[in-house]
Order: structure tokens, then sequence, then C-alpha cells
């Protein structure tokens, strides 16, 4: 059993979908399930899959990310999208709620940029570096590490105590980039265990790619698709009040696994799982073995 994509148009071109959480964009190494294989399978069953007509990706979504997503029927239709990107796709928004910093002081202003280059660990997880230096490298450690310029703008859609919805748009498409710009800023997102969040009052990664608006890459005509976010992301920013009580929960479930988990040997883990973790839960493991 897989988790469905919605398709929300279709021609001889193109097909836009509303990709849910927990999916691939593209088959990944261990060749799960992703909204590409699911697309495949949805056009052998119509009759409509070629050689000359089938799914290519453009873009992509991280697994854990839900929303609009675009493919290319045809090499020569992606080749355009892929080459032309920057001057068919006109906007590009997601949604994302964030916790916020522990000292107020850090609060990011109501819009703004963030422009810090990032770094890919050694499981293709994207950071920002500490003491980091413009110009491509930066040097924490004394430690060289190379880096990819990323910039991302974010305006605030709802501000509470504990937690903000932010809108946000990319210049740059950079994997993981919204997680680690925010992450290093004091605002990992709601459910993301990698960037160090301390609760998952939605059983999952609060970020949502929710409008996409291009012109189409044969018809020229204007285009735009907008799913909405969770409609109680945005109240739970503003008030918390159930969240409170969620995020609580998640803290003694956490806290309960960790015991049962002390008391048992240790396994081995596999690579996929590493990917997954955060620095600081590698370094718990490593310290219990």
């Amino acid at each position: 059993m897989y988790k469905k994509i919605e398709i929300l148009f279709e021609d001889e071109y193109i097909c836009v979908i509303n990709k849910p959480e927990g999916l691939l964009s593209v088959p990944g190494q261990n060749k799960d399930k992703s909204a590409l294989s699911i697309l495949e399978e949805l056009m052998r069953k119509k009759g409509t899959w070629s050689q000359n007509h089938r799914p290519f990706a453009v873009h992509r979504l991280d697994r854990d990310t839900s929303g609009v997503m675009m493919f290319a029927l045809s090499e020569t239709v992606q080749k355009k999208l892929m080459d032309e990107w920057h001057t068919i796709v006109t906007e590009r928004l997601y949604r994302a709620l964030a916790e916020n910093p522990k000292n107020p002081k850090d609060f990011l202003p109501d819009s703004g940029l963030i422009d810090d280059d990032l770094a890919f660990n050694a499981y293709n997880i994207g950071f920002v570096p500490k003491n980091q230096k413009k110009g491509g490298e930066s040097q924490p450690d004394e430690k060289k590490i190379k880096t990819v310029p990323a910039r991302t703008n974010f305006t605030v859609i709802a501000r509470g105590k504990t937690h903000t919805l932010f809108e946000l748009s990319l210049d740059t498409g950079k994997k993981n980039q919204i997680r680690a710009h925010l992450s290093s800023k004091g605002y990992p997102l709601e459910g993301d265990r990698n960037f160090r969040a301390k609760s998952d009052s939605f059983g999952r990664l609060c970020l949502h790619a929710r409008t996409l608006e291009f012109t189409h890459p044969v018809t020229n005509k204007k285009m735009k698709f907008e799913i909405p976010e969770d409609k109680e992301w945005e109240e739970f920013a503003r008030t918390n009040t159930q969240g409170r009580k969620n995020a609580d929960y998640t803290r003694n479930q956490h806290e309960t696994q960790k015991e049962k988990k002390s008391s048992q040997p240790p396994r081995h883990i596999s690579a996929k799982e590493k990917a997954h973790m955060n620095f600081i839960e590698l370094g718990k493991l490593k310290s219990r073995r």
C-alpha cells in the first residue's frame, strides 16, 4: 500500500500533481515508491504510457515535504523546462511552520532574505556551517568545507510565542535549503528531527509547497496551481493552545521510547537510517557502543 498522488493537471506535455508527505519525488537507491513511479503506473493503467510519452522529473520536493510538483511528459519538454526553469516559473511559494528561538531577541523580522551558503554532510543533509565565510568556503574548526550559494526569501504569515508560520520563495533550489536556513536562525521546522525540532504536533515535517505559477513550455499559457497547507498550521502558530498538549505528549512518548531503547542491546544502523538522524542522535549512538 502506498500514498496516492492527486493529479491537478495533465495534457500531452506536462503533469502537475499534489505530492503527499512521506513520498519520494523520484526513485532512490532503495527502490521505494515515488511520485514519478506512481505516475508511471497510472499512465500504464490508462494506456497513455510509451517510451516517448512518460514522466520525467524537472524539480524535486524532499520526501517529507508535501505540495505542488510538476513533471515533463517527454525528454524534449524536460530539457526545455530545465534549461529555462527560472524564466518559465514565475512564482513558487512554500509554507513552513517553525519553532521559535528561545530568546525573543533572536526573532526574525516580518520579512527578509537568508543568504547563508550551504554545505552537505556525509549523508547528503544540507546545513549552514558555523563561522561561515562568503565566497564558497567556510572554515569551522580550521577545517575547510565546500559550500554552495543559497538564497531564501521569507515573510511571516503568523507569529506566536512558540511558533511562526512562514511563507518562503527560493532564489536557489538547493537540497534541504528551507530547513537548513530557518534552523540556522533558530527556527527548526515543526516535526523536523534532522534539524533538532523539539516537538512533532502534526506527525509530519511542517513544510508544504503551496504555489506553482509558470508559463506552459509548449502552449505558452499562463498557469497557476495553489494547494493550501493544513489550515490548522496558522491557528497553531498564533495560539498553540492544542499544540502545547500535543508537543508535551510527543516529548513524553519520545522519553518513553528512549527508556525502552536504553534497556535493549545496540543494533546495526543502516546508512538509510543514519541519513535521517541528526548530529546529536548520531553522537549518542556512538557513545552507547
